[in-house]
């Protein structure tokens, strides 16, 4: 096959696996875990790392910021044959329970994002693949990491959070947001609605483990707030997980 216009990579990498960071930066920190790592492709918000794991070759590839560019990179990754997918990332605690350092793993995202609605209604549920959200569950607490698990909230505007109050659709971004805490929403992030309702469409599998950075909702209260922005952990139980998932499907 010809390469994919967005993340320039053909068939001919041969992986099942892929993990997927926004951040490009973060690709080669993946990729040094793998065995036999190079770099196989850098285009646009697409850097794509090739390494293998049990001696299956597995990727690393950012997908940038949000839901748009996560769809095309899940997306083109099908095409080439990809059809397991583990998002390794960042996000802000809702929850009074989550703190910065904390693991989260997303097992369904609150679908508060445009890119998921383009593929299906709003009352299909966004949710991870239960052997790979099993995986890394077992990999987290094997590690001896802080861990939770549930939903998270998924959205487009970074500021939209942050920053509501100046937004013209301030009251309903604040009422949702106190919907979300009420109805258990453990933190926030940008990507995981669209990775799992484009992998539920395609029939591929998908899981999401993300470090949390800090949580706005305890500092507001004075609460020990700690910022961490180590995103090895995450990086570390998604690979194990991955190594998981071939020893127990071999």
């Amino acid at each position: 096959m010809d390469k994919l216009y967005h993340i320039q990579l053909d068939d001919s990498h041969g992986a099942k696996y892929a993990i997927l960071p926004g951040d490009p930066a973060r690709v080669e920190k993946i990729a040094s875990l793998f065995d036999n790592p190079r770099l196989l492709g850098v285009n646009r918000e697409y850097t794509t790392w090739l390494g293998t794991i049990e001696g299956e070759p597995v990727l690393a590839m950012s997908t940038g910021m949000g839901g748009p560019s996560t769809a095309i990179g899940v997306e083109e990754l099908h095409m080439t044959g990809v059809r397991n997918f583990i998002r390794v990332g960042t996000c802000g605690g809702m929850s009074l329970d989550v703190m910065g350092g904390d693991l989260v793993i997303a097992t369904g995202a609150i679908r508060m994002e445009g890119t998921s609605r383009e593929y299906l209604p709003i009352e299909f549920p966004a949710v991870a693949d239960f052997e790979l959200t099993g995986c890394l569950t077992r990999a987290a607490r094997e590690g001896g990491y802080r861990y939770h698990t549930g939903v998270v909230q998924c959205k487009d505007s970074f500021y939209g959070q942050h920053s509501p109050g100046r937004m013209p659709v301030a009251y309903e971004l604040e009422n949702k947001w106190q919907a979300w805490i009420k109805g258990g929403a453990l933190a926030s992030e940008m990507e995981s609605a669209a990775l799992y309702i484009v992998c539920q469409t395609l029939g591929a599998k998908a899981a999401c483990i993300l470090n949390t950075i800090w949580n706005q909702e305890r500092r507001e209260r004075g609460m020990d707030d700690t910022e961490d922005h180590d995103t090895m952990r995450g990086i570390r139980v998604a690979v194990d997980a991955i190594r998981r998932h071939i020893l127990e499907n071999r």
